[in-house]
């Protein structure tokens, strides 16, 4: 893309997407004049970045989308890069939504864990980086403050206590048991611990205990002292500083290579109630405040509560104007009051004291990260140099065939990332072209077909009818390996070298004394019996057998009720279908009565037919030692 091919950009403020020929957005951006924005990247390439340089060679065209001020432009852009994760953008890492509790707007609240916040009425609190951290406070808080957790239909449609009742759970609002102000009590006492206030819940516990043991309710007592020490350990675990009832949130970033973390301390009511650290991934000539930017403004458009203040190391990050007014011009909605936020840099005191200590929890995540990172990569690189690889093995790709006597035949594809299963990405083939128990050639149709749907997408994104983000079979694998040995190898390499993909290095494992087949190669290889590699490698045959069978025996089950339904009289396919969609499986049909199966669009004597097939009458029996008795 040149200058010239820029179109006539206005200056008002906004957010831009660049695009590649394929339409793939390579980047979001926000500004206050878009026209001087985008322009600002098309000047003398030895002055921009090396990643900004790489991205504008790459673009085909440029998008805008124009906004009434730029605290929109901030909103807007968070929410193009969730959408689009454009590559060169620096971004919150996974996919994942991170969870929040919300107290609900319900007469009789309850405390759930929610994936985003929504304009519902409730309380949410969070979001926290850590899921089992969220069901730990949630499942502590239900011990100290017993609450419904059944669904609103449930609540609505029972009729007696249920065994959460009885295991002093529950209070049993559904039937009456509790009035609606004193449950409101007990969510009250909830709310104020998610919102810091811990004291107060163990205060209530402290007093709860000592009337029970007055009562010379020992047992009760007892439980109610193992709920205060809970309690009591995850207060110490809340570092205890008074700053005024300050609301803050401190924000110390750390960075190794192209993985940042950004830590959040956050302080309520003069306590730090909470630590929560995000991982981004970022270039690592991009600096520090401008990696706090990015958080900041992808982390507070979603983020459940906003402190008074957001404390940071630096603000001078492009942009810092544009997210202050954001920040400042505070928001209502499910968390109740609008709050109003300010950016500050702390200099000195208690303030510089957490600032700092947000850094090194910053650092400490990193290491862990690096660490992680490490265990997970010996096994790649022990792979890489044990099997001469061209390249770390990042995405393997394992296959299996299963089927009964050569019935049924299905084979699977399990998916391996950076040395983890990556389930989203794992398929399944039923075999069309093998008639009997012939796994040569079961494989060598499943890499067949992998490959075609391979080059069918790889297709459609040149011509812009797909995005590589949508992709089944893409990218290609760093390494294939196919259960079995020589004979299953060589079919599956001519299909490869046919297809032309026969660069990917393809092994076969065989189960037995688990060693390792590769083409032009007349001995096999042997890893130690302890090589991580190799452990690796089980994994992914294991898995693909795993697959392969469980898929198998789903396709089994659907034939045989198929069958077994189809041989009454007048039970074709489209009826079959139609009560399996009515009933959801067999064992649904055969209880369902003869006027449930008219119900379900079958014609009467259809229905009387197919009822007694599934409800043989059993033939009676003479008495034993016939006669009179006479």
């Amino acid at each position: 893309m040149q200058p010239s091919d820029l179109p006539d950009l206005p200056g008002s403020p906004g957010c831009y997407l660049f695009r590649d020929e394929t339409g793939e957005v390579l980047y979001v951006g926000k500004a206050r004049s878009l026209r001087a924005r985008v322009r600002s990247y098309f000047q003398d390439p030895g002055r921009l970045a090396v990643k900004t340089a790489a991205m504008v060679q790459r673009a085909a065209h440029v998008e805008v989308i124009i906004t009434a001020s730029e605290v929109e432009a901030v909103l807007l852009e968070n929410t193009l890069i969730k959408k689009h994760r454009p590559r060169f953008n620096i971004m919150l890492r996974d996919d994942k939504t991170y969870p929040y509790l919300e107290i609900t707007n319900e007469v009789f609240p309850r405390l759930v864990i929610a994936r985003r916040v929504r304009d519902d009425g409730g309380r949410y609190f969070g979001p926290y980086a850590n899921a089992g951290a969220a069901r730990d406070t949630m499942r502590l808080l239900r011990r100290v403050f017993p609450m419904r957790n059944c669904t609103p239909h449930k609540f609505r449609t029972v009729r007696r206590p249920c065994l959460e009742y009885d295991l002093h759970r529950c209070p049993a609002p559904c039937v009456g048991l509790i009035e609606a102000p004193a449950y409101g009590e007990l969510i009250e006492g909830v709310r104020q611990f998610l919102e810091g206030r811990s004291d107060i819940v163990r205060r209530r516990l402290q007093v709860q205990m000592e009337a029970a043991a007055q009562a010379l309710e020992f047992e009760r007592a007892a439980e109610l002292r193992d709920l205060l020490r809970s309690v009591e350990q995850m207060s110490e675990r809340q570092e205890v500083v008074r700053l005024k009832g300050a609301d803050e949130d401190y924000l110390g970033v750390a960075r190794r290579g192209r993985t940042a973390a950004v830590s959040v301390l956050q302080v309520r009511s003069g306590k730090l109630t909470g630590r929560e650290t995000y991982f981004l991934t970022a270039d690592p000539d991009q600096p520090d405040a401008e990696v706090l930017g990015a958080f900041v403004g992808q982390y507070y458009p979603i983020a459940a509560a906003w402190p008074a203040e957001v404390c940071l190391p630096t603000d001078a990050f492009e942009g810092r104007d544009a997210v202050a007014q954001m920040l400042e011009a505070g928001r209502a909605g499910p968390t109740g009051r609008a709050r109003k936020t300010r950016l500050r840099v702390p200099q000195r005191g208690d303030k510089a004291h957490l600032m700092s200590l947000a850094t090194d929890n910053a650092r400490w995540a990193v290491e862990e990260e690096r660490l992680r990172e490490d265990r997970q990569g010996a096994p790649l690189r022990e792979l890489c140099s044990n099997l001469e690889l061209p390249v770390e093995p990042r995405r393997i790709e394992g296959y299996d065939i299963s089927n009964t006597q050569g019935t049924d035949s299905v084979s699977s594809m399990v998916v391996f990332v950076d040395g983890r299963p990556s389930k989203p990405h794992y398929r399944h083939f039923r075999i069309r072209t093998v008639e009997g128990a012939n796994d040569f050639a079961s494989h060598a149709e499943t890499i067949g077909r992998r490959f075609a749907r391979a080059e069918e997408e790889r297709a459609a994104i040149r011509e812009g009818r797909l995005r590589l983000d949508d992709a089944k079979f893409l990218p290609l694998p760093d390494l294939v390996l196919i259960d079995g040995g020589k004979g299953q190898l060589s079919a599956v390499r001519e299909v490869m070298h046919r297809m032309g993909v026969a660069q990917i290095p393809t092994f076969g494992l065989a189960k037995e004394e688990e060693l390792l087949f590769k083409e032009g190669r007349s001995e096999p290889i042997r890893l130690a019996r302890d090589s991580a590699g190799l452990r690796l490698l089980q994994a992914v045959r294991d898995e693909s057998h795993r697959f392969a069978i469980t898929h198998h025996r789903q396709v089994r089950a659907r034939r045989t009720i198929t069958s077994r339904l189809s041989e009454v009289p007048g039970m074709g396919q489209v009826r079959v279908r139609q009560l399996l969609r009515a009933f959801g499986s067999l064992a649904g049909v055969q209880a369902a009565d003869a006027q449930a199966l008219r119900e379900a669009g079958l014609p009467r004597p259809v229905a009387e037919r197919l009822y007694a097939s599934l409800h043989p009458v059993p033939p009676v029996r003479a008495a034993e030692g016939g006669g009179d008795g006479a």
